[in-house]
């Protein structure tokens, strides 16, 4: 039996986490979701996601500074770490992927955008 694959959701707005945690659902994902870059980091260094969602503007720790810190400090170099934001033009697109970002996903978002999202970052099957 495999395990559904699993997100961690990031963003300081509870109605956007809310929003995309019951799309992931609806695609067979499990998600978690917190409020704030440090919250996300401890939640990192305890238990393995398959895709983090991260909001760009937060308080305190914004999602590019919490999106080196997972690199380089937790060194998951492989996971991908997609930019949810409401930015789209293509020199902020440039900017997202060079801070070390896997893609991005912009707001508002569609029960769509969340599948291709799901289909391009999905694991292999996970044995259970």
């Amino acid at each position: 039996m495999s395990l559904p694959p699993r997100a961690l959701v990031v963003d300081d707005n509870a109605l956007n986490s809310r929003l995309v945690a019951v799309l992931l659902q609806r695609l067979g994902w499990e998600s978690e979701t917190v409020g704030e870059g440090e919250q996300a980091l401890q939640r990192l260094r305890r238990q393995a996601f398959d895709m983090v969602l991260l909001d760009l503007r937060m308080p305190c720790v914004n999602g590019e500074e919490v999106c080196r810190r997972i690199r380089e400090e937790l060194e998951l170099r492989e996971l991908p770490v997609i930019a949810y934001t409401a930015h789209s033009m293509p020199e902020e697109r440039a900017r997202i992927l060079a801070a070390g970002f896997s893609g991005q996903l912009i707001k508002p978002i569609s029960f769509g955008d969340v599948r291709e999202l799901c289909e391009q970052f999905a694991p292999a099957q996970r044995a259970g």
